[in-house]
């Protein structure tokens, strides 16, 4: 695992977030994950395996897609908890009247006995204190040849909000977002060959403040060190309400926010041979082959 993490990212408050399984996914995560789903018609290689990298809070309505577009893959969903597990199972289990539940595509709860040849990870890297600690375990969970599919957000995210926190003299909003390209050197770094990363802006917008608050609390949680220590009352969110509608109304009358959404998948090569760089030799056989050559 890696030693260096994200400086604008507290380990306590993202390992909160990761215990939290939430009742339904956030539409943007389904969103994403739908748009990432299509460019999967851009891989020739079909998995035999594949492992779904925690669907509850990544995105649930793509595991029927994905199922459809490898129909005899074995698929494992991987949770960060038992009880996240028992909660997916009951969520992704087929029918017993389905045909599906029969044809060997029912996706299994446990840790895949071998690599697979696919890992999907759905908007679940900017939320990790090790991100470069997570590739390598995806790196890892991956037969030779087998790729990575995954999304996140980039670092023009909220970049409508973060202003106006500044202006108030508030904490940052949010922990900052990685770039694409820092994304692509870390998968080589973690041994992935032939990253390709892609990258687009979506804009949502919102009838009132309440709203857009409300999505947010949806997508995740401000994991700043720096963040607000503690609770803050009714007359701070009004104080921020306030703000918002002054701030982020448009001419259509509705408030909007940019998300940047980065995606990125990369294949694991077969390993490279390592060439004996120098050749060492025991002092004994030295002093015993210079006796030879005297003699």
């Amino acid at each position: 695992m890696s030693t260096q993490r994200p400086p604008t990212i507290d380990p306590q408050a993202a390992q909160r977030w990761a215990s939290q399984a939430p009742s339904e996914s956030a539409w943007l995560h389904e969103e994403v994950a739908r748009r990432m789903e299509e460019r999967l018609q851009w891989i020739v290689r079909t998995p035999a395996s594949w492992v779904h990298w925690r669907p509850l809070q990544g995105g649930r309505q793509v595991h029927g897609p994905l199922v459809k577009r490898y129909p005899k893959a074995q698929c494992y969903v991987q949770q960060a908890s038992e009880a996240h597990r028992d909660m997916a199972r009951l969520q992704f289990q087929q029918a017993w009247w389905k045909p599906e539940r029969w044809m060997g595509s029912s996706p299994q709860f446990v840790e895949p006995p071998q690599p697979v040849q696919m890992l999907w990870a759905n908007m679940a890297l900017h939320m990790e204190a090790d991100p470069q600690g997570l590739i390598q375990r995806w790196h890892a969970a991956l037969a030779v040849d087998g790729f990575l599919m995954f999304s996140c957000l980039g670092p023009d995210t909220l970049r409508e909000l973060r202003p106006v926190y500044a202006d108030m003299g508030w904490p940052a909003p949010s922990h900052e977002f990685t770039d694409m390209h820092d994304w692509g050197d870390m998968l080589v770094h973690a041994g992935f060959a032939e990253p390709v990363m892609d990258m687009e802006h979506i804009t949502l917008s919102y009838s009132s403040a309440d709203k857009l608050l409300e999505e947010l609390r949806g997508l995740g949680r401000n994991l700043h060190p720096q963040r607000f220590a503690g609770l803050r009352g009714r007359q701070w969110r009004k104080a921020l309400c306030d703000t918002l509608e002054r701030r982020l109304r448009g001419p259509d009358g509705r408030l909007s926010l940019t998300f940047e959404v980065i995606y990125g998948h990369a294949f694991k090569p077969v390993p490279k041979l390592t060439v004996q760089s120098e050749t060492r030799v025991p002092l004994e056989e030295m002093r015993r082959s210079l006796r030879q050559i005297k003699s």
